[in-house]
């Protein structure tokens, strides 16, 4: 058996008894906050509640990102990767004061493998119901189907809920989604105070915490929901926020690195824009009508005018500064004669397509412009549709309700290159992270094997050529990589960025 034996070091140094009162954080986003279930909900829009609601057995930190124990303090993990053993951390206390056990593990994974929703999607393929035992009261036993060279960096994705408290909250067989939905059940950082889906969520300082906190923290936390971007940013000015979201469009950071009263932290970040393609629907599934729209997107003048070359070009799936990224890929440039020269070779009927893009989210808007701009101009119609980042998922995930094109962004959720191309055009993906509904034999085994071994050089080998393959077959448009600009007010301190969460993590957090 191989161990792996981690340490939480300062983390956990301080005792709760060490705090004083800290007041209310108030933090404006730009995605709602329409479910609090963390089985439910797995996006950077709405993480916010799962980060400091909810705590895994292991937890993701910095940049770059690296895993540390939480509520789990060592694992060991059998010689072919199948069997996974964590050592609970005793004394854990939920907010209702019951102690967190082995058997709230084992209930929530089995609740994600049924609900199917979520981050579910990274352990159906390997993990059956049933299959997690405890063999006592603080070991809880994994056993995987097949080897998964990135088990562990999805671990801190199994949040773990209160199951004597879910289950009798539990209507129907419905495993306590309707109650969850607007109740906190958990052993996170914050408890929750105040729910509204329209509004946005409130939380107060779980003092019995397990890791204790620093000399200062906040008292309260509270998440509205903003759409609008100069709401958003005003109010950060006037004092009404002390934080937001750290991609907003670059004109409006200049505009913030102008206030006094406002600080703006500059992070590399993992967070790749693009445009997902429905491979699977006339005529979208013709490589040839692909490649005629990645020719006709303008990247310079995205890059350069729209964003004053804030971001770095992406030309692939997976971010630049990820191991499996092959540094010599060129990728598409705007070129509208090879644009017609594509559409030339495309024999099925051309027809409108749709664009759907994120309400809030203005480069989505003004990326889907400048394609259906440049569009017209090869004989391509493109029509546009706004709706919610919510609505725009639902729809994702459904075939035939999908749009044809989506631009958005492929966030980190753990730093692996499944994470993106294999999430992304994996077809055991498909409708929770694949999007695209294309199906390639050889992709597929790429993406199979390079998960089956633990070789990072060769599993490096599989994802670059994945990510070729991907790329030139425009299965995708890939635009750039993003910087964050967390933009906070100037007495907030201990922000702790990571790419996996973006920022939003207020458990290290103070007022200066």
């Amino acid at each position: 058996m191989k161990r792996t034996v981690f340490a939480l070091s300062v983390i956990l140094a301080m005792a709760p008894s060490m705090v004083w009162a800290q007041g209310k954080y108030v933090h404006a986003n730009n995605s709602g906050y329409d479910n609090l279930d963390p089985h439910a909900i797995f996006d950077v829009g709405r993480a916010a509640s799962r980060i400091n609601f909810y705590d895994g057995l292991y937890r993701w930190v910095d940049n770059p990102p690296k895993l540390i124990p939480w509520l789990a303090e060592s694992h060991k993990s059998s010689a072919d990767g199948k069997s996974w053993t964590f050592n609970l951390r005793k004394g854990v206390k939920f907010h209702d004061g019951s102690e967190m056990t082995a058997a709230d593990v084992i209930y929530s994974i089995e609740r994600m493998l049924a609900t199917k929703k979520g981050a579910s999607s990274l352990f159906m393929p390997i993990i059956d119901p049933g299959t997690t035992k405890a063999p006592d009261k603080y070991t809880v036993v994994f056993a995987l189907k097949e080897s998964s060279a990135i088990f562990l960096a999805t671990v801190p994705e199994i949040l773990v809920v209160n199951a004597k408290l879910v289950k009798q909250n539990e209507k129907d067989g419905d495993w306590g989604a309707a109650w969850l939905a607007k109740n906190v059940a958990s052993t996170g950082s914050y408890k929750l105070k105040r729910y509204d889906p329209a509004i946005g969520f409130v939380g107060e300082r779980f003092k019995e915490h397990f890791a204790g906190w620093g000399p200062k923290a906040f008292d309260e936390i509270e998440f509205r929901t903003v759409l609008e971007t100069n709401t958003r940013v005003q109010g950060l000015m006037k004092g009404d926020f002390h934080g937001t979201d750290g991609y907003l469009p670059y004109d409006q950071i200049l505009r913030l690195k102008q206030a006094k009263n406002v600080q703006i932290f500059e992070q590399e970040s993992m967070r790749v824009f693009y445009f997902s393609i429905h491979n699977d629907r006339p005529p979208l599934n013709d490589v040839h009508f692909r490649r005629a729209l990645a020719y006709a997107f303008d990247y310079n003048g995205f890059i350069n005018d729209i964003l004053k070359g804030a971001v770095a070009r992406n030309p692939g799936p997976n971010p630049n500064n990820l191991w499996g990224a092959p540094k010599d890929l060129q990728g598409f440039t705007y070129d509208l004669d090879k644009a017609k020269a594509e559409l030339a070779q495309v024999k099925q009927p051309l027809r409108p397509i749709t664009i759907g893009t994120l309400a809030g989210f203005s480069e989505t808007e003004q990326a889907a412009t400048l394609l259906q701009n440049a569009a017209s101009k090869i004989g391509v119609e493109v029509k546009i549709e706004s709706a919610p980042w919510q609505v725009v998922q639902s729809r994702m995930q459904d075939r035939d309700k999908n749009y044809d094109m989506v631009p958005l962004w492929k966030s980190t959720y753990y730093v692996d290159p499944n994470n993106w191309v294999g999430e992304l055009y994996g077809s055991r993906y498909y409708g929770t992270r694949n999007y695209s509904y294309n199906k390639d034999d050889e992709l597929d085994k790429w993406i199979n094997d390079a998960l089956a071994i633990n070789d990072e050089e060769k599993r490096r080998d599989l994802y670059e050529k994945a990510a070729r393959k991907v790329t030139e077959q425009a299965m995708g448009i890939f635009v750039y990589n993003t910087k964050w600009y967390g933009p906070y007010a100037a007495n907030v301190g201990g922000i702790r960025f990571c790419p996996i969460g973006s920022g939003q993590d207020m458990r290290w957090a103070y007022f200066k």
